[in-house]
């Protein structure tokens, strides 16, 4: 959450399976105006580039989703900053530029305060999340475009932060997020919410 009393809310995607629902999402993105973060795992950087360039000059913020996406609670200290170094490495190598953000969001969700101490130390904020859409889990999972746009709505408060999926996993193609996006941000629209970017916080 965003401490602030204010109707505002921010918009996350993270990507480390495929790119699938890219051209959806920053179509609708670039459509209203919205910004936008995008949590990359090094390895997806690695594999498209051309992605992050896209996001890049599309004008939305980069961060650090690690570099393979592990379990943290399953490294060791020095894994864990390999983990974190070796995914701005290859986001920086792909040509993230000005829009790499001093941000980080635990793989799968999962922090503690002492692995939080150590982003820190490595001169990253941890950002995390209101509520996900779970669109990532797909129809296997019971996931529905409707489902996706309601649990967005159902968690629309002053400073959400919602966190959404770009690609999708298992080899599969179709992207609840992508297809949820536009609804998503007409909802957030129509309560008098305004989409803000989270650099913004980096701003005093």
């Amino acid at each position: 959450m965003i401490r602030t009393s204010e109707r505002v809310v921010a918009v996350t995607l993270n990507a480390a399976w495929n790119e699938a629902g890219l051209d959806r999402v920053l179509g609708e993105l670039a459509r209203r105006s919205a910004p936008a973060t995008f949590f990359l795992t090094g390895d997806f950087a690695e594999r498209h580039p051309a992605v992050v360039k896209r996001i890049a000059a599309a004008g939305h913020g980069l961060g650090n989703h690690s570099f393979s996406h592990p379990y943290f609670k399953d490294l060791t200290e020095a894994g864990r900053r390999h983990e974190v170094r070796e995914a701005h490495r290859a986001l920086r190598a792909a040509g993230a530029g000005g829009a790499l953000t001093p941000f980080f969001r635990f793989p799968y969700g999962e922090t503690s305060p002492g692995h939080i101490r150590e982003i820190n130390a490595l001169g990253l904020a941890d950002i995390e999340f209101t509520t996900d859409t779970n669109g990532w889990k797909g129809a296997e999972g019971g996931m529905t475009v409707d489902r996706a746009v309601q649990r967005a709505v159902d968690a629309l408060r002053p400073g959400a932060i919602l966190q959404m999926h770009v690609g999708s996993s298992q080899g599969r193609t179709e992207v609840i997020d992508a297809q949820a996006l536009p609804r998503i941000l007409d909802a957030f629209t129509a309560r008098g919410y305004q989409v803000i970017d989270l650099r913004a916080l980096l701003t005093p």
